[in-house]
């Protein structure tokens, strides 16, 4: 199983690049600095029947045009219900507001709804995540996009593998992920959003367990973004990636 998993992100990897290559002609890109804290939990300290209910808090900051600038950030919340001690399915709402280069002209706000599937599961070469997300994305009057009343459907997948690294010490891992974006939106809208492949973001770095709750990531992430009907060029974002992860 470890050689087809290994298999596919060094063929998602080498697509990456090639399509990368292919179209070099016609994508801007920026260097950008991202700083993540999320933090989940089960309820049961507060009622031990409510143990298989969780929550979700998460913050981040972007930085943008070689990381001078405040470009967007992200306070996201939500509930989750745990099926099993492997699988848990949530529900939340995530604030976005965003500015430069994000937003071609005036800053915008973003709000979400959504919803996921998150798995997780321990192998003999390291503990392999999947997290699949549905959004719903609502904007005020200042964003790109004609009408700001109207709601955009994008899904998410996620695919995260974290293998440990004892040689060096048993508290670090090695970091492989990527993300697909696919907007399902009507594909006659004149905005910026269009039906189809909307971005993909690729990480990989190093990953330190402080202790039973607190995870530190930090890495590199490559992002793509897929822009066919905006004014601008396709963006390729090269991004240092800082994470923090707390579990209770």
């Amino acid at each position: 199983m470890l050689r087809k998993i290994n298999s596919l992100i060094v063929g998602a990897a080498l697509g990456l690049a090639l399509s990368s290559s292919a179209i070099a002609d016609t994508f801007v890109e920026d260097f950008q600095s991202w700083g993540n804290v999320t933090a989940q939990g089960s309820f049961a300290p507060i009622n031990p029947d409510l143990k298989k209910f969780r929550y979700w808090l998460e913050g981040q900051g972007r930085f943008g045009n070689d990381s001078s600038v405040v470009s967007q950030g992200i306070i996201r919340p939500g509930l989750g219900y745990s099926v099993n001690d492997k699988t848990s399915v949530w529900l939340g709402y995530a604030w976005v507001p965003t500015g430069h280069p994000f937003a071609l002209a005036s800053p915008y706000n973003e709000n979400r709804i959504w919803q996921q599937l998150l798995w997780a599961d321990n192998f003999s070469f390291g503990r392999l995540t999947s997290r699949s997300r549905f959004e719903q994305r609502f904007y005020d009057h200042n964003a790109p996009i004609a009408g700001s009343n109207d709601v955009n459907h994008r899904f998410r997948q996620l695919i995260k593998l974290a293998v440990p690294m004892p040689f060096i010490s048993p508290n670090v891992s090695f970091i492989i992920q990527d993300e697909l974006f696919i907007n399902m939106t009507n594909a006659n809208n004149p905005g910026f959003i269009s039906q189809g492949f909307d971005q993909n973001r690729f990480f990989t770095g190093l990953a330190y367990k402080w202790n039973s709750v607190a995870t530190t990531e930090i890495g590199y992430m490559n992002l793509y973004f897929n822009r066919p009907h905006s004014p601008r060029a396709d963006q390729m974002l090269h991004i240092l990636g800082v994470n923090l992860f707390l579990n209770f």
